[in-house]
């Protein structure tokens, strides 16, 4: 039986090459898939969308008649569900929010995107013939369930667009492009140049679009004291949505992860893989507010990371300190002088929403365009 098993595994070990392009061919196709039945979910509801939203305008159509038209929808097919007269109304606001001259300027500012007309009509249509505003291609970025979260709780057309563009990226569910909004991802994102060492930009030029500088830690449920081993531990039993909270590209890889300097062994609190920037990143704990000499530490652990564990087709290796605090005139200075691609971001233990800032979004598009073959 033993040698069974060291025959099987060397059998994977040689086609492993072979199976990793088949699983990558599955895995294409399926999110083809899911992007394609998006895809004609959000264009329906475009189009009813701005039918009705035409009527609404040119006749004396008002709420008596949309909640006719629900409970005609539902006589005509009993299996049909999610039609009710609020959700039409819903299918009028995404029309009229995004056909917006606001919207469309902001796009236009960005990357102009719109989808031609007659592609944005069905084939086999036996309704009268309205005409309605082109649609712009990233509204395709998610599906109409996670457009509704968006246009709920999101109140400007920055806010809307970046967390269309961020659950395309991350391929976020209903409840996680939820939590990703209340934990304000935006700005957590969008604002994380500030406390990434200019070697983090200057090698990874995508980071600060790719880190958060806080991190909600909320789903943790710690106690009021508590020691960095008790943080460890209960981030390791909730890993897969610390990781989402990190970023999808993370893959977890080792806690207290050794290192052996000069016959001494050290202890990295967290290590992972970042799929994208193909690189480790180490993240080590702290309970209390950031001090520099944490910074010399964290150094030190890349610096071994990489002189003993890196590969050869790796990239050096990033640092991250997570602290419960920070003083940001004091991590400016320490990060001014740091020669390694080190952050230090801030976790937070209560679930806060913070307020999303106002700036441009060119950046992100360029990124997600840079990066649309690799994600």
């Amino acid at each position: 039986m033993e040698k069974k098993s060291t025959t099987e595994n060397w059998s994977i070990t040689a086609y492993k090459g072979d199976f990793e392009a088949i699983y990558g061919i599955i895995a294409s196709h399926r999110n083809r898939v899911v992007q394609q039945v998006n895809g004609e979910s959000v264009m329906m509801v475009w189009e009813v969308g701005g039918f009705v939203c035409s009527k609404l305008k040119t006749s004396a159509c008002g709420s008596g008649v949309v909640r006719q038209l629900a409970e005609y929808i539902h006589t005509q097919d009993l299996t049909v569900r999610g039609w009710s007269y609020r959700t039409i109304y819903k299918m009028v606001q995404f029309y009229e929010t995004y056909s917006s001259p606001t919207f469309t300027e902001l796009i236009g500012k960005i990357k102009p995107q719109i989808v031609p007309f007659e592609m944005a009509q069905i084939s086999d249509r036996q309704i009268v013939h309205i005409e309605s505003a082109q649609i712009p291609t990233v509204l395709f970025s998610t599906g109409w369930s996670n457009h509704q979260l968006i246009m709920n709780y999101c109140k400007t057309d920055e806010q809307r667009l970046f967390y269309m563009l961020y659950a395309g990226r991350e391929r976020l569910e209903y409840k996680e492009l939820d939590r990703a909004i209340k934990t304000d991802a935006m700005s957590a994102i969008l604002d994380s140049r500030d406390v990434q060492s200019q070697m983090l930009q200057t090698q990874y030029p995508q980071a600060p679009l790719l880190f958060k500088d806080r991190i909600s830690l909320d789903m943790l449920g710690l106690p009021l004291n508590y020691k960095e081993t008790k943080l460890r531990k209960s981030i390791v039993g909730h890993m897969k949505v610390f990781i989402l909270e990190l970023g999808k590209d993370f893959l977890f890889i080792d806690e207290e992860h050794r290192l052996t300097v000069g016959g001494k062994t050290f202890k990295v609190d967290l290590l992972f893989y970042h799929r994208l920037l193909q690189c480790m990143v180490a993240i080590e704990l702290k309970t209390t507010e950031f001090h520099p000499k944490d910074l010399g530490q964290l150094e030190f652990y890349l610096e071994a990371l990489d002189q003993e564990e890196r590969r050869s087709k790796e990239n050096p290796s990033i640092g991250i300190l997570l602290c419960k605090e920070a003083n940001m005139e004091v991590v400016r200075f320490a990060l001014n002088r740091s020669m390694s691609p080190t952050m230090v971001a801030q976790y937070k233990e209560q679930l806060q929403v913070g307020s999303v800032i106002q700036r441009s979004l060119v950046e992100f598009c360029k990124f997600l365009d840079n990066n649309v073959e690799k994600t």
